[in-house]
């Protein structure tokens, strides 16, 4: 079953609902969350995408990211989908919300109110191989130099939030 989103304006101010396929393919705004998790020695812990993935397969994202469904608030969302892809759950801070639009090669479109979470975990996740294809974790320098030496290995969003979000002030 496809999963139904939450539509939202600019202020993230409820709109209606719609397929996940069809919001993609319309750009429309949609509700969504972003994860970062880091360990004692202040990594960050990120996935590369699945290669079957519908947009952006096999590049290095943050830790999960994804949407809430119909029914769902955004902390039942980030709770539910971090054990699906990476196999753990972990407390979880909201830090932050952000804006964005980007549009693929495959004529989808990304356009999304971002709500960005915040936790830590100390071991190796269980990726579910269905939606990750492989795990590390990185120091935030390393990851934005690397970033800026290949940004093309790297999701939009997750290039944006690092922009845009101090995570060391939260370490």
């Amino acid at each position: 079953m496809e999963d139904i989103l939450l539509l939202v304006d600019e202020k993230d101010n409820f709109l209606g609902y719609m397929g996940k396929e069809e919001a993609h393919v319309k750009g429309m705004k949609h509700r969504a969350f972003s994860i970062f998790v880091f360990n004692k020695k202040g990594e960050l812990l990120i996935q590369r995408r699945a290669l079957h993935k519908y947009h952006t397969p096999g590049l290095w994202a943050n830790t999960c990211c994804s949407h809430p469904r119909y029914g769902e608030t955004t902390l039942q969302a980030v709770h539910r989908r971090l054990p699906e892809e990476m196999g753990f759950d972990t407390k979880l801070d909201h830090v932050f919300e952000m804006s964005y639009q980007v549009s693929f090669d495959n004529g989808l479109t990304e356009n999304e109110y971002d709500h960005v979470f915040f936790g830590r975990y100390e071991e190796d996740p269980v990726i579910n191989e269905e939606e990750v294809a492989d795990f590390k974790w990185m120091s935030l320098e390393a990851l934005k130099e690397d970033m800026e030496d290949a940004p093309e290995k790297y999701t939009f969003w997750f290039q944006k939030i690092l922009k845009e979000f101090d995570f060391k002030k939260l370490l």
